[in-house]
């Protein structure tokens, strides 16, 4: 009598290697996200949060939204930020108009930074795409990893996205005072990340500078 044993496939194994701090485009602080990837960005002052990064970062920004939507991005409200005349906006009729504006744009390697604002998460295919058109976005301009395209998707609530890079939400926060005062508080808070563990900050702007804090990190 023969004895069949289960064949096990033998996968590949996949050493997640620290980026060096020239692949970092700066968040807050000391806070930085991978370039040439896809993060999300969620919760009530995510737009907020992609703004700053456009403050940190240099050249054109491609803003995709959808046409259907009520809001507008304010460009004075923008201003104390970033440069408004930065943005090239696009406007998307369907949710798959979306992912494909922003798939085209980080594949070009024309603009560092990708922002697109998304109703839903989107499928982990979708992400994976994204992520490869972000790769080839810095080969096809013939960059490094300095200079590779940066992508956020913005989605409300706590978001959702499978497969992405890092996933961060961000709202306002009380102030400590009863007193009038013109510092704004926000809640910083590192959902996932494939390099670092879920932790909180308390994100402050003073006097046209931010200052983090600490609030909490997981072991």
């Amino acid at each position: 009598m023969r004895t069949y044993y289960p064949f096990r496939m033998s996968l590949p194994i996949h050493h997640l290697v620290a980026p060096r701090p020239q692949d970092l485009q700066p968040l807050a602080g000391d806070l930085a996200l991978r370039r040439g990837r896809v993060h999300e960005f969620c919760g009530p002052s995510r737009v907020r949060l992609a703004a700053g990064v456009m403050a940190r970062s240099d050249g054109p920004v491609v803003w995709i939204r959808p046409a259907w939507g009520t809001e507008r991005l304010n460009a004075a409200g923008l201003q104390p930020l970033a440069n408004p005349a930065r943005l090239i906006l696009v406007e998307a009729p369907r949710d798959e108009g979306l992912l494909w504006a922003m798939e085209e744009a980080l594949r070009s390697g024309a603009a560092p930074l990708v922002v697109a604002e998304l109703a839903a998460p989107p499928g982990l295919t979708p992400i994976r795409r994204l992520h490869l058109a972000a790769a080839a976005g810095g080969e096809a301009a013939g960059r490094d990893g300095a200079h590779a395209p940066l992508g956020l998707i913005l989605l409300p609530g706590e978001g959702g996205a499978p497969g992405v890079e890092s996933r961060w939400h961000l709202a306002p926060a009380p102030s400590p005072a009863l007193l009038w005062s013109d510092e704004a508080r926000w809640t910083l808070t590192r959902l996932r990340a494939r390099l670092a563990p879920p932790a909180a900050w308390r994100l402050a702007r003073r006097d046209g500078d931010e200052v983090l804090e600490t609030l909490s990190s997981a072991s």
